[in-house]
This record gives structure tokens, sequence and C-alpha cells, in this order.
């Protein structure tokens, strides 16, 4: 997994937000316009004026006070149906977790791997037990009580059917909240006693301060990227060694807090910058078989022409990395072959605050590929429970929307149909969405569908322009509304990877607060809000006899 997350397009993701609800909206309103103004001419109109005004009054005038009542009775129900009887499968599947630990004998190597897969297992067992559970209990709810004809006792009622749309998925929620958090408990607690000695500083949360990339080639100019060495993962550039080629890195706002305090061998404090690094090495021939490719950090200002090298070290575990402390007082040879003490804060970061590293392999012909993610500047850890109830938080989001749509499919259709279209729906949502992005944008030549229709039997490759014909002009208007239609479906359908946040817990990474945590949040309420509404219309324009 890449822990470097794509930021999050705040404002064209709301503006995108607000017109598909619009269209959506829009949409219902046309067609039961449409639908009276056919069936009763002139009065549909207003009929259709009246139902709507009527609407908004029931949806402004919503009591708290019953929508409180109503998702305690739902809450009531849900355990009346024996919802709390997935702790018991919750127990079984935990006593097969520790399968996949290590023995404390095992080495660290092993042992971490461990973590990582337990870890995973983990949260994917919270994750599954609770969508189904919660897929379940919201779209049987409403069809079973229109079914045994109880939802009679509760509309002639002064309750709105706004309110009980609303109050079924509170109420819901509450169960799925009770639910997941005795199980998140017990699985943090579950994890602290079952990993060994030897892993557990694996628990725990990394906080990076990402930077920006460049390089340089083998003779100091400006790249774009580095030497493909004909790996087919094109991941990962790679700079030639004993040569001028560098990997550089620019880190923004740099200030003496991000500095930790560290321990030098003779147990003596110091103030540093701690880097860590995931360096790939590529042999060309065999080198020292004393030691590893050795590489250097290089700090470098250009405002002042300062150029250090921090230090001299050599590739670990290229699995796992290292973590390397770059001391805030160094030593810079002059022009003069003099030599003379800097400061990492006062002399070589920018008057904008930036911090320019420069990583060089030293051995001549070796190789070291490296991608953006694989250097950054490691801040004090979180606790690893921090990141681990974020993690949770992200499957009580997703719990959250599994509910909300729900409980929206079954106000318009029985509880097998409603289970499978909401199942199917937040499977296309995790498995096409990519899809669907592929297709609209230019990674892929030759057309829309009647375009690559039409030159498959015409053996037209797709780098060849189709001829100027009214033919081909319709065909490309005909794409372009299909497109847009593809667009419209793209944006109905969650981004469900913001919900899954198991990589960065079990790689020890704090989970991204902008970048992950608040798309998952406003996922959630960007469907919670018209998913509600629907749900009132389409509960309001349903005969509530059982059929």
């Amino acid at each position: 997994m890449d822990f470097l997350p794509d930021p999050f397009p705040l404002l064209s993701a709301s503006l995108q937000w607000l017109a598909v609800v619009v269209v959506i909206f829009s949409s219902i309103l046309l067609i039961t316009f449409t639908s009276n103004l056919v069936s009763n001419g002139a009065r549909g109109a207003a009929l259709f004026g009246h139902s709507l005004g009527q609407s908004l009054v029931e949806i402004f005038s919503t009591s708290v006070s019953r929508c409180y009542a109503l998702a305690k009775l739902t809450f009531t129900e849900a355990i009346r149906r024996k919802a709390l009887f997935v702790f018991v499968v919750f127990a079984v599947l935990f006593m097969f977790a520790g399968w996949f630990l290590s023995d404390p004998d095992q080495s660290a190597k092993y042992a971490k791997d461990a973590v990582k897969i337990h870890v995973t297992f983990i949260l994917n067992v919270l994750t599954w037990l609770t969508m189904i559970v919660m897929l379940l209990l919201s779209c049987i709810g409403i069809p079973e009580d229109i079914r045994l004809r109880s939802i009679h006792t509760v509309v002639t009622k002064p309750a709105r059917r706004f309110e009980i749309v609303l109050s079924r998925i509170l109420g819901y929620v509450g169960v799925g909240t009770v639910l997941l958090g005795v199980m998140s408990v017990t699985s943090l607690v579950w994890i602290y006693r079952q990993v060994p000695e030897s892993a557990r500083s694996e628990l725990t949360a990394r906080q990076p301060i990402w930077g920006q990339i460049s390089f340089l080639d083998r003779v100091g100019n400006k790249t774009d990227a580095g030497i493909n060495v004909g790996d087919i993962w094109a991941y990962r550039s790679y700079i030639e060694g004993a040569t001028k080629s560098r990997a550089i890195w620019r880190f923004e706002n740099v200030t003496p807090a991000m500095l930790t305090t560290m321990t030098d061998e003779d147990g003596k404090t110091y103030e540093a910058l701690r880097l860590e690094s995931r360096i790939e090495a590529f042999r060309s021939h065999k080198g020292n078989m004393d030691r590893t490719t050795r590489f250097q950090y290089i700090i470098l200002n250009p405002e002042r022409n300062l150029e250090v090298t921090a230090a001299t070290l050599e590739i670990g575990d290229e699995f796992s990395g290292r973590t390397d402390g770059i001391r805030r007082t160094l030593i810079a040879e002059t022009k003069d072959n003099e030599s003379q003490t800097v400061d990492l804060i006062n002399d070589l970061v920018a008057k904008d605050g930036s911090l320019t590293i420069a990583v060089a392999c030293t051995d001549p012909g070796q190789y070291l590929g490296m991608a953006r993610s694989d250097l950054f500047i490691r801040l004090p850890d979180a606790p690893f429970a921090v990141t681990f109830f974020k993690a949770i938080l992200g499957i009580w989001l997703f719990m959250v929307l599994t509910v909300t749509l729900g409980v929206t499919a079954s106000t318009f259709v029985k509880g097998p149909f409603a289970i499978m279209m909401i199942f199917t729906f937040l499977t296309v949502s995790i498995t096409a969405r990519e899809f669907i992005s592929k297709l609209l944008s230019d990674e892929w030549k030759g057309g829309g569908a009647f375009e690559s229709a039409y030159r498959i039997p015409t053996y037209m490759n797709d780098t060849t322009d189709l001829p100027s014909n009214p033919g081909t002009q319709l065909i490309k208007w005909v794409d372009w509304i299909m497109n847009g239609f593809l667009w419209l479906i793209q944006q109905i359908l969650p981004n469900v990877n913001y919900f899954n946040m198991t990589g960065y817990v079990a790689n020890g990474f704090d989970v991204d607060n902008w970048n992950t945590l608040l798309p998952a949040v406003l996922v959630t309420i960007g469907y919670f809000i018209p998913c509600v509404l629907i749900g009132y219309y389409c509960l309001r324009s349903r005969e509530l006899e059982a059929k």
C-alpha cells in the first residue's frame, strides 16, 4: 500500500455532490409532476404543489423526542432479532486469529510480518461481521413491519414518515455502534496480549511528513525521472552510483518542532531530524561482499550555496527500511577545504521554510531505486490505539453508509430484494468505480464504445483520426452522451476506498486525517442527506398494506 494519499479536492468534490443531488431530485420531481399532470390534468399540478409543500412542512417540523422514541424502539427490535449473536461468531473467529502470530522465538522480521497479517485479519473480521449484520437488519426492518402490519400502530400516531425513516437509520446505527464498540475494544486488548515481545515495537503509528521528489542525471542535469533498470513495475526510478545522479526531496514548512531527541552509541542525547527510508538496491555486479550498497544523505541550501554530507549509510533491509537521525549540528567543508559548523534549521532550511535533501549512491556500478514515498520525515509516533480507533471510525462510517442505503432501499422494495440491491451496489462500487474512471480518462485511447466498435471492423488503430463525415460526428456525439451518463454513475457510486484504513494500521502508520478520514466523513454525510429524503418520499408514496 502507498501511504501517500492523493490530496482530497474538497471544493470540487462538494460541487460535484451538489450537481449530482440536484440532477437526481430534479429528475424525481419532474417525473412526479409529469405523472400527476398526465393522470389528473391541471388538478394534478395543484395536487403536486400541495404535496410538495406538505412534504417540506413535515421535514422541517421533525420532532427530536419522537425520533428518539422510534429509534429506541428500533434498537429494541434489533436486539430481539438476535443481533447480538454476532458476538458468538466474533469469538469463534478470534480463536483462529492466533494462527497468524509467530512464536516469540522467531526472528523479528517474521514476527513483524505476522503482526501485519494479524491486525489485517482482525480489522477485516470487524468490517465484514458488522456490515453483514447491519445490512440484514436495515433491509428487513421496514418490510417486516409492513408485512406484520405493526407499522400501522406507528403511522396512525402523530409520527411523520420522515421521522420513521430517520429513526430507523439512527436506531440501527445505535445497534451497530454497540456491536462495533465492544468488538473493537476486545480486539485491541487481544492484539496487545497476543503480539510477542519481538514485534511489540511494530504496534505504533508513524506520523510522516512527505516531500516532493525530483532527479538529477549522471552529469547533474535535472530530469523528470531516474533510470529504468528494466523492472516491469515502474514504481521506482533509479540513480546511478558514483556519479552526480541524485534523488532530491523538498520538504515544506520544516520547523524546530520536527526535531526529535535521540541517543547515540555512547548514551549521549542530541537533537536530530528523524528520516525513514525504504530504498531499493539494484546491483549490476556483486560488489563488496563484506557490506551492502552505500548511500549518502546530502543537505542542500541553494540560497546560500551550501551542500553538507549529513551521513553515509548502508542499505539495510529493503523491505522494512531504516530510520536515521540527521543531527542538528553538522560539519560542512568550505571551498578552501576548511570545516565550519552549520545548524540544520538556521543555516540549511531556506527562507520559505523548505528543506532539500538529496540521496546519492556511492558505489560505482550499483543503482538505487526510489519513489516519492520512500523517504519522509518521521515525527514522534502516535499511540497505536489512536490509529487503531481511527480505522474503527472508518468501519463505523461504512456501517452508517450501509445502514442508510439499506433503510432507503427497504422503503420501496421488499427485504430480500433490498439486500441483493445494496450488496450489488456496494460490490460494483468496489470493483467498477476505478474501471469507469479509466474509461472517462485519456489513459485508454480509441474513443468511446461506439467509436471503438467502429475502429475494430475497419482495422483502424487508436492513433489514427476518424474521417470527418456525418456518421463519425454522430458516433462521437453518442459517445459524449454515454460518457456523461458514465460520469453520473461514477459520482453516484461511493468511493469505498476512503473507508478502508487497514493498511495504515497494519503497517504502523497513522491514518491521514485530511486526505483519508475527512473524505470518509464527507462521503457518509453526502449519502445520508439525499438517502433520507429519497426514503421519505418512497415511504410517503407507498401503500403500507402487506401484499
